[in-house]
C-alpha cells in the first residue's frame, strides 16, 4: 500500500493529519517535522495500524540451525 498524509484545514484553523499505509510506530517518525512546523500538537489519536506489528521475515542458514 502506498504511504500518504492526508491534512484537512479546518475553517478556526485547526489541522487534521491522517497517515496511511503505515503500520507500528513510523507514522510518527515520518511527520515529525512536520507536526514541529505546524505548532503545538493538541492531541494524538492512534489508529489500528499503530498496533499492528511490522511484517518481519527471519531467514536462517540451514547450517546454522543444525549447529
Amino acid at each position: 500500500m502506498k504511504q500518504t498524509i492526508r491534512f484537512t484545514i479546518r475553517q478556526d484553523g485547526t489541522v487534521r493529519e491522517e497517515v496511511q499505509g503505515v503500520q507500528g510506530d513510523v507514522c510518527e517518525s515520518i511527520t515529525r517535522d512536520l507536526e514541529a512546523r505546524l505548532g503545538e500538537l493538541e492531541n494524538r489519536v492512534y489508529k489500528s495500524e499503530y498496533y499492528q506489528q511490522k511484517d518481519v521475515t527471519l531467514q536462517h542458514n540451514q547450517n546454522e540451525i543444525q549447529g
